[in-house]
């Protein structure tokens, strides 16, 4: 079934003025053009080029003309009126062969637009003509019983202008696909409405007024770089088309004044993405029912009367030609040539490109990872400097050396019963690699990394006003938004003045809003304690399988009893968060729902923040306690503190708890991009390989080739129902666990680095190749992600400045060796100082103060052939002898002490480090605040020329017709 209904007369009445046009082919404007566009899509603006020429001279009168206009028209109405009528062919509608031309050049043109013309019915992108590109595309189902609801939108958007051609899949007779148009004089209109920016003069760029000196130097670093091979990260500029809206300076569309904007081809001026989204504002605003609330396409798709609506991807992503060769075939190729193929992962992304198809939106999302990916080049090498660093200086560590060779040193069970005594020197691997992480350069990493959050964010919101700068951001402001549709059925009884627009509209009473919103920060409170339980869960696990662990009967995993507990742990903790995780979706959307946001913006900032939280204290809650509660809580040999007067409380290794935190983070990080880069790209690509398979089998190896555009579309996968919501959300994540626990990780933004040169590439092939192309929409920022990112540099001073001074012994090191090592009042701190420290961290235990259910099975006889009298534990206390046995020593009270003065002092001096460098780089660069201002200037300059040359022909005119006028201006 393949028909054409009401809308097309105006496509004919166009197609009809481009055949009878009076210019040859020669004769047409020059048109910017570019190698990678086919010679075919050329012709198409070289003949359109021409519909808004008179027809007069073809036939040598308007009266003629218009005749002949007028007759073919009202041919192929009475035509129309038949397309019910089973007896009439379809396609017999919609190919009308009786329209003629009398001049020889329009016959040529016509000749050509018909070679065109068939191929664009071929393409996919056209309406059955080949001459009305398809701007959106609207799927039901035949069977849907809201027939009446469609109708009637149907009708109100002939009404608004837009024409409209239906057709049938052709893999399932019951699912039609409703094709729209704008035409020239609707994308006029609501582009005038709508403050779109077209460009309307060519930018005039100035240089900066120099010195000779500066000159000199130019000429120097000019003539130096010559010798340097070509940066090998550009794209070549050649295969990028030129987007002219980028060299132009660019003003909100209007009718009155549409001479002064470039127009080559009005088919054209208006790209893809922006025919898109005019044609969504006007669906967005066209009714389907009698009454107040019943308008806009988001309530039909949502209550199911149609089951799809999307723009066009601009025809295939590959080409059996090569795109260096014979150029790209279109914009969707082009950018899976540059941008969405792996041999290109190591080039800048064509951003402007990207914007110009997706939309600014999704420009700025590729345009903060990229900038992201970039600045972690630096926060990598010095990560992976000081992990190398510890790594040359293994061989010369003092406490490692101490560890390896002490052989002598018996150390008390980690668990009860179960756990064997140990030498201390059975930990010298661990020792080692605690060396590599935590080591003298290890302060000036996390100083580093909280200096490098600030920078980056910094010098983002330089770059984003560029970028806004350049894509005629600087000055949009957002629509006046509308209230959403579950808003306004809720609190329809209820209505007070909006003060912006005078207009009646729904409210929302105090109380009820703060009364819904203590329920969702309630429902907030208790799914961190969900998280806090599941934490608790692992807990217990962890100190019930490191005794089940320590009597295995495989001597592999006994020896490494609490490795083995930790990394077990570490894979339970990560199966356990991605559970969560579908829970804390739903709870989200109940309480973002519970909560009646006014506005669609307020809905999705309230959803961000709510799954953020929930995911963060989910991913981070284990660590958390890893870091700052492990090992710290569990008392002393003989009086040892227990959960539930049960279970004793999980000790911390011989070698201390960081390399426990180093692998719950390095098994977090890997398994969770690892998973999210499956879901993003592998679920998709599945899903479109299945949906492949069925349609091979039912059409053969052939059937897809010969699908339109529109159903190859409608097969692909839509873009997420949130967004960019999950592809930020796992940057963001990303950039906490790369700040937040740097300290403990310097290999954090190493990895993080690797995994985003991936999810760029990924992120393109996905966008280009897996889903519906995403409507193009507009924004200025990243929105409320740049706040908690704000928020999470914030937390990352503090976190490690407790990973430092609580979890890793740097402190420890330092009391002894000014206070108590062999350099003691002698103001050095090498690694002689450190000699004797092992031993002085360490106190001694009388075996028989064991309580019976801690008591070991064995007696440690097989070490000294007797059975022990005394062991060790990690722990600043006196020995059993003293006056007071096991209290603290001073020792203890000093390291203590040195600990929180460390935090104090780390975090203000961060703090204050990052407020100076935040002051000191200004938002906005001088030469772009420059460049606004002589743009504004220039801008200005050129509207009164233009207007005073149009009034200057006015005049010129008048005086040619000899008609009289008054003594005006100019």
């Amino acid at each position: 079934i393949n028909f054409s209904i009401h809308g097309a007369e105006k496509c004919v009445q166009v197609c009809q003025r481009r055949t009878e046009a009076s210019y040859p082919v020669s004769q047409h404007p020059p048109v910017d053009g570019h190698p990678s566009i086919p010679q075919a899509r050329r012709q198409i603006k070289m003949e359109a080029s021409s519909s808004g020429s008179t027809i007069s001279s073809v036939t040598g009168g308007k009266a003629k003309t218009h005749q002949q206009v007028a007759k073919d028209v009202n041919i192929f109405f009475d035509e129309l009126e038949g397309v019910n009528s089973p007896s009439k062919d379809d396609d017999s509608l919609l190919h009308h062969g009786n329209l003629t031309s009398t001049s020889d050049d329009a016959s040529r043109l016509e000749v050509v637009g018909e070679e065109v013309s068939d191929k664009n019915k071929i393409s996919g992108l056209y309406f059955r003509d080949g001459k009305c590109r398809i701007d959106y595309i609207l799927v039901y189902r035949k069977s849907n019983p809201q027939t009446e609801k469609r109708e009637v939108f149907e009708r109100n958007i002939r009404a608004e202008g837009l024409q409209m051609e239906k057709e049938s899949s052709l893999a399932n007779s019951d699912i039609i696909f409703v094709k729209l148009h704008a035409p020239w004089e609707v994308l006029g209109k609501y582009a005038e409405l709508m403050n779109v920016r077209m460009p309307f003069r060519r930018k005039i760029y100035y240089l900066h007024r120099r010195y000779k000196l500066m000159n000199r130097i130019e000429k120097q670093i000019s003539r130096f770089r010559g010798w340097l091979p070509r940066k090998p990260m550009k794209l070549d500029k050649e295969t990028l088309p030129d987007l002219e809206e980028n060299d132009c300076y660019t003003a909100p569309f209007s009718q009155q004044r549409i001479h002064h904007f470039i127009i080559h081809n009005k088919d054209t001026f208006f790209n893809n993405a922006t025919r898109s989204r005019i044609v969504h504002h006007i669906l967005q605003r066209v009714k389907y029912e009698e009454g107040k609330n019943k308008i806009g396409l988001n309530r039909l798709l949502s209550n199911g009367s149609y089951e799809a609506a999307f723009p066009l991807h601009e025809g295939s992503y590959r080409s059996k030609n090569s795109i260096k060769t014979h150029g790209a075939e279109n914009h969707r190729h082009l950018l899976y040539e540059c941008w969405a193929s792996w041999g290109v992962w190591y080039k800048y992304q064509p951003l402007d490109l990207v914007r110009r198809y997706f939309g600014e939106k999704i420009g700025l999302y590729f345009a903060w990872l990229g900038w992201y990916t970039g600045m972690l080049f630096p926060a990598a090498f010095i990560g992976l400097f000081v992990f190398l660093y510890g790594v040359t200086t293994l061989n010369h560590c003092q406490v490692s050396k101490e560890v390896c060779q002490a052989t002598d040193i018996i150390m008390c069970p980690i668990c009860d019963k179960y756990c064997p005594f140990m030498r201390l020197s059975d930990s010298c691997i661990y020792a080692k690699v605690t060396h590599l992480f935590d080591n003298g350069a290890t302060v000036f990493f996390a100083v580093f990394m909280a200096v490098w959050a600030t920078v980056f964010l910094e010098f983002w919101k330089r770059r984003r006003a560029v970028i806004a700068y350049d894509w005629d951001l600087i000055d949009w402001e957002e629509e006046e938004e509308e209230i959403r549709p579950q808003f306004e059925a809720k609190y329809s009884k209820k209505e007070r003045m909006n003060p912006i627009s005078g207009k009646p509209e729904p409210y929302q009473a105090f109380a009820d809003k703060c009364s819904r919103l203590i329920v969702s920060a309630s429902g907030i409170f208790f799914m961190i304690c969900v998280v806090i339980a599941a934490v608790f869960g692992i807990v217990i696990y962890r100190v019930v399988t490191v005794s089940t662990f320590a009597a295995f009967k495989w001597a592999l995993i006994r020896n490494n009893s609490q490795v083995a507990t930790t990394g077990t742990a570490v894979c339970i903790n990560f199966c356990i968060i991605m559970l969560l995780n579908v829970l804390y979706e739903k709870v989200a959307l109940f309480l973002t729902n519970l909560e009646q946001p006014r506005t669609e913006s307020e809905w999705e900032n309230s959803f961000t923040l709510k799954m953020f939280l929930f995911q963060f204290v989910n991913l981070n809650s284990s660590t958390f306690y890893i870091a700052f509660f492990l090992g710290r809580f569990t008392g002393h040999p003989g009086a040892y503190l227990r959960l539930i007067n049960r279970w004793r409380l999980e000790e911390c290794h011989p070698s201390g708890c960081l390399i426990d935190l180093c692998m719950q983070m390095g098994i977090i990080m890997v398994l969770k991009q690892t998973w999210n880069n499956f879901m993003e790209l592998g679920y998709p690509l599945i899903q479109n390989w299945w949906t492949r398979r069925k349609l091979r089998q039912e059409y053969g190896t052939q059937g897809k080739t010969r699908f339109p555009q529109w159903e190859k579309d409608y097969n692909l996968q839509p873009m997420n129902a949130y967004g960019l919501f999950d592809e930020y959300l796992e940057m963001i994540l990303q950039f906490g666990f790369t700040t937040i626990f740097v300290a403990a990780f310097p290999l954090a933004p190493l990895l993080a680095l690797l995994n985003n040169i991936i999810e760029i590439r990924l992120d393109a092939y996905k966008f280009v190749t897996q889903w519906r192309r995403p409507l193009a929409s507009r924004a200025k920022d990243i929105g409320i992600w740049y706040g908690i990112l704000e928020g999470i540099g914030i937390l990352s001073v503090i976190t490690n400045a407790f990973v430092i001074a609580v979890t890793s012994d740097f402190i420890p090191r330092l009391v002894y060796a000014y206070k108590y090592g062999p350099c003691a009042g002698q103001g050095e701190a090498g690694q002689k100082c450190m000699v004797g420290y092992v031993n002085a961290s360490l106190s001694v235990f009388l075996v028989s103060d064991f309580e019976n259910r801690s008591e070991p099975t064995s007696n440690g006889s097989e070490f000294s052939g007797s059975p022990l009298k005394y062991c060790r534990y990690r722990d600043y206390r006196d020995p059993p002898h003293a006056p007071v046995p096991y209290g603290y020593t001073l020792q203890f009270w000093h390291v203590l002490a040195a600990r929180l003065a460390f935090i104090i002092v780390f975090e203000h001096l961060v703090f204050c480090i990052k407020h100076l460098i935040s002051y000191l780089i200004p938002d906005l660069p001088k030469d772009l605040r420059d460049r606004m201002r002589r743009e504004k200037y220039l801008i200005q300059e050129m509207m009164y020329e233009a207007e005073l040359e149009r009034l200057q022909k006015e005049r010129k005119e008048r005086k040619k017709n000899g008609k009289s006028y008054h003594n005006e201006w100019p």
